[in-house]
């Protein structure tokens, strides 16, 4: 099965190298790399120029296809005809050694599988369920493990905010649990999201489909959107097996008032993508729980070092929800 590896990156060429050097020491290499270089700048090709690596193609778009989703667009039509498999990887990501080989065998385990996402081992700690590890009432547990479950989440299971609904799976209200609350248990689980910088998608998906422009810059939410539409032709897996560590790169991020806008935004955009037209109830609770989030990060002011961030921030996310009840996003499908 031959595969194809598209990296988008922007302003990043350090934490690129690193990811470059990751994919070169893996038990099952990429066919063809794709450098999509969005920056303002000549540093990312300079680095490359200094480092070779095998099957590895460079562009630089122009602002006309610079963002997120415009960049993986763009690699995405420059994928030789006779891959199989299309893995989007995150610039400031470092692969353990045998990511792709997890990765490909699940597409031949599960022969319906239209994606199949990747698991991020080092932002949450879990601990297994033994006679002498067991989990407290203050715990989340799933398939016989268990981590701590946030404050925030503990108070959204007193408001009646929280539900049951499994992980990466979208609850009617939205607002649920993401690939986080899958454990490292080497075992995959069907799913309808994934993270769009862990992921890998069948090519023939891309005939159908392609990643949203109105996830413009950042994009953030825009792994949700494109694997909600994909999970409605077909069915999608996370490989906890298939392990990778994610270091947040501060460099080409939003400030946290413009972030604060697109999580509300971008939120509701993904929440209406999978339910067009959600119950009354729903959407008492979409708004219950869009507003206590952001009063909840207004109050990281006091507990919190970064109190700036965490003013902008807040102040972003209810501009974006006052927004909303005057300005809704068309969107797409």
């Amino acid at each position: 099965m031959k595969f194809t590896l598209i990296i988008c990156t922007y302003m990043r060429p350090k934490p690129l190298l690193t990811l470059l050097q990751s994919v070169a020491a893996q038990t099952l290499y990429p066919n063809e790399i794709l450098i999509i270089d969005g920056s303002r700048n000549e540093e990312t090709q300079k680095m490359l120029n200094h480092h070779s690596f095998k099957n590895l193609i460079y562009f630089k778009v122009t602002e006309a296809d610079r963002g997120l989703t415009k960049q993986r667009n763009f690699g995405i039509k420059n994928v030789s005809e006779t891959s199989n498999v299309i893995c989007f990887l995150d610039d400031d990501t470092i692969l353990e050694a045998h990511y792709f080989e997890h990765l490909l065998e699940t597409y031949k385990t599960y022969p319906n599988a239209l994606g199949v996402g990747g698991y991020i081992t080092n932002e949450v700690h879990w601990t297994k369920i033994t006679e002498n590890n067991q989990p407290s009432q203050k715990s989340f547990e799933y398939d016989g493990w268990f981590r701590n479950e946030s404050q925030r989440n503990q108070l959204r299971k007193k408001l009646g905010l929280l539900d049951a609904t499994p992980p990466c799976i979208m609850p009617t209200f939205a607002h649920g649990r993401a690939v986080g609350f899958l454990p490292p248990s080497g075992n995959t689980y069907p799913v309808e999201v994934f993270m769009g910088g862990v992921s890998s998608f069948k090519k023939e998906v891309f005939q159908q489909l392609k990643f949203s422009t109105y996830f413009d810059g950042y994009g953030l939410y825009e792994d949700t959107d494109f694997t909600l539409r994909v999970s409605k032709i077909g069915q999608l897996y996370v490989n906890t097996a298939a392990q990778l560590e994610h270091h947040h790169d501060a460099a080409g991020r939003p400030n946290q008032y413009a972030y604060g806008k697109m999580v509300v935004k971008n939120g509701w955009y993904v929440w209406r993508v999978k339910y067009a037209n959600p119950s009354i109830k729903a959407r008492l609770q979409w708004n219950a729980t869009t507003l206590f989030l952001a009063i909840l990060r207004f109050t990281n002011i006091f507990t919190q070092p970064k109190k700036i961030e965490a003013f902008t921030e807040s102040i972003g996310r209810i501009v974006a929800w006052f927004t909303l009840w005057f300005q809704k996003p068309r969107i797409e499908r």
